[in-house]
């Protein structure tokens, strides 16, 4: 906690410095100044979930660790060596136990408490979030929470920033598809959780590239835990929709096997089906007749349909395949 403290008075003496600084200086203090407001923005976004959810039942809090992969099965021993735990900033973890004995204190805090909140949310977002965020920092800070505060995991692992993103978020935007796995594996993502943009983990994993067995592995467990059929704010699009639209055939593929709505329409009545005929992706036209489900008549607020977006954009294949309908539907196996 001493580590904790000589962090938190280092910042009130740079913020003095800021406050003390010459005018030929302003500029590159204010800088300073807005790189420590970004993560107190964060926290204000995040003080409404502050609440901790407690273990239920009878069941030991050592079983659940281990059914996270934060412990050693045999025994309950702890996984991390001495040398590992070195590698968790030793500030994180204090501001872990700072605010495991004071959640309540979470959704209104005081100055000490906003500090402390800043310095978690730095390292978390730091380690968890980047595009090149490595998996094994990252397990290393989930065990080290798990072995620590224990309570405090679902907190840290729903973190979010001042955009309203989590680790999730960011880790699925990025294709950092084992950072992905380490997150959903804790059991405790709120995977449905909606940015400030309108968007879920699940609507931004329908942009991605997954093409490796693994990632594919990984992105199929994503769309079993969330809402495949949530819609974003503003266009009131699904995930199979923004996959379409992008052209992304295995991540459609995925969709469709985990229950995607291939009749869902947006804001503007268009549909999935339309938005492929529209941009000329006729193997995902072809994946979308096949399921069976598909209904081709349905039109949107200005009339057109399906076989009408492909015929305005000439894309003579599609109305064919429209009008012909698929030849023989797709088997399970493929959708993987």
């Amino acid at each position: 906690m001493l580590y904790l403290k000589r962090r938190i008075q280092r910042r009130r003496e740079v913020k003095v410095e800021v406050e003390k600084g010459e005018e030929e200086e302003e500029d590159s203090l204010e800088l300073k100044v807005e790189k420590e407001k970004e993560p107190e923005e964060a926290v204000e976004v995040q003080e409404g979930d502050a609440e901790v959810p407690t273990e239920k039942g009878d069941e030991p809090a050592d079983q659940k660790e281990v059914e996270r992969g934060l412990m050693d099965p045999e025994g309950g021993h702890e996984l991390l060596e001495e040398d590992e735990g070195e590698k968790v900033d030793k500030g994180f973890i204090d501001a872990c136990v700072y605010v495991k004995d004071r959640m309540e204190e979470v959704s209104s805090p005081d100055k000490e408490m906003r500090q402390v909140l800043v310095v978690l949310y730095q390292e978390w977002f730091k380690v968890s979030s980047q595009k090149d965020s490595q998996a094994d920092t990252v397990r290393l800070y989930l065990r080290q929470v798990g072995l620590t505060t224990p309570t405090l995991l679902p907190y840290v692992v729903n973190l979010t920033d001042g955009n309203g993103n989590m680790a999730l978020h960011y880790s699925v935007s990025h294709s950092n598809f084992s950072v992905v796995k380490l997150l959903l594996d804790t059991g405790l993502c709120e995977i449905d959780n909606v940015n400030k943009a309108g968007y879920t983990p699940v609507m931004l994993a329908a942009l991605t590239a997954a093409e490796s067995p693994d990632d594919l592995e990984v992105a199929h467990q994503l769309l079993r835990l969330g809402d495949v059929n949530a819609r974003s704010r503003q266009a009131g699009q699904t995930a199979l929709m923004l996959a379409v639209r992008h052209g992304r055939v295995a991540m459609v593929k995925l969709l469709l096997s985990c229950g995607a709505d291939v009749n869902a329409q947006d804001r503007e009545g268009s549909t999935a089906l339309m938005c492929a005929s529209e941009h000329g992706h006729t193997h995902i036209v072809r994946l979308l007749l096949e399921t069976g489900r598909c209904d081709a008549s349905l039109t949107d607020k200005n009339g057109r349909t399906a076989l009408s977006a492909a015929e305005e954009a000439s894309h003579q294949d599609i109305a064919e395949l429209l009008k012909s309908g698929p030849s023989e539907p797709a088997s399970g196996a493929s959708l993987l």
